[in-house]
């Protein structure tokens, strides 16, 4: 109930608002499970996403998000719910692997799920190597990989301010990436760099950011 509200009356709202630019929705597949691939900039990026897509998206999120005290815990529950996403607990020891097992659950429900594989958001604006978890929910799943690439969402809500502003936003749904039978016979891991690759290679045709050629690492502040 709270996802159709925000679809049905946020998510215009946000669009009239903010009049993102939004090309490729044609190629999000009108049945079946399908995997979100984006380039990350801001935290903003998992609500602008499932409010363009054409079809439900899901991203997972810190279960803190969903338990915190008092109004202000109960009005980021209502967004984040609002927007999409699923809590996960991150601090558990085999978090990254769970997190996977849940978006292999989402695809199986049909669903959209999203997922960033730099890891974690760009600092610098350059985009940074892929990790092998979208390939690896590829090849579980047989849903295929949609590139998005994403720009100006890092102007909404810097570090430094509490109120989103208003910015130009631009997203670009890139054609489906179906791995099909091209990897048969390839050792598991070559293939999951490979389609990774590939994956990282469409955003990059697509966002024109500089690459940084290395992984990203997750920041020490908070």
């Amino acid at each position: 109930m709270i996802y159709l509200f925000a679809k049905l009356i946020l998510a215009p709202l946000a669009r009239v608002v903010y009049r993102p630019k939004v090309t490729g929705r044609e190629n999000i597949p009108r049945h079946g499970p399908f995997i979100i691939a984006s380039n990350h900039l801001a935290f903003a990026d998992s609500a602008v996403i499932p409010f363009v897509c054409p079809r439900r998206v899901v991203f997972l999120a810190k279960d803190d998000y969903f338990h915190g005290p008092g109004v202000r815990g109960l009005l980021v529950k209502w967004w984040f719910t609002a927007t999409g996403m699923v809590p996960v607990d991150r601090d558990d020891t085999r978090s990254a692997q769970a997190s996977l097992d849940r978006a292999l659950e989402i695809l199986a429900t049909g669903e959209g799920f999203g997922i960033y594989p730099e890891g974690t958001r760009s600092r610098d604006g350059r985009l940074y190597r892929g990790r092998t978890g979208v390939a690896w929910l590829a090849m579980k799943s047989g849903a295929p990989i949609v590139p998005v690439a994403l720009a100006g969402t890092e102007h909404i809500q810097p570090g430094d301010t509490r109120v989103p502003r208003i910015r130009k936003v631009s997203v670009r749904f890139g054609e489906p990436i179906v791995m099909g039978s091209r990897f048969e016979g390839v050792p598991t891991g070559r293939a999951r760099r490979q389609l990774t690759d590939e994956v990282m290679s469409a955003i990059h045709a697509m966002s024109g950011q500089e690459l940084a050629g290395q992984y990203n690492s997750h920041p020490t502040d908070p």
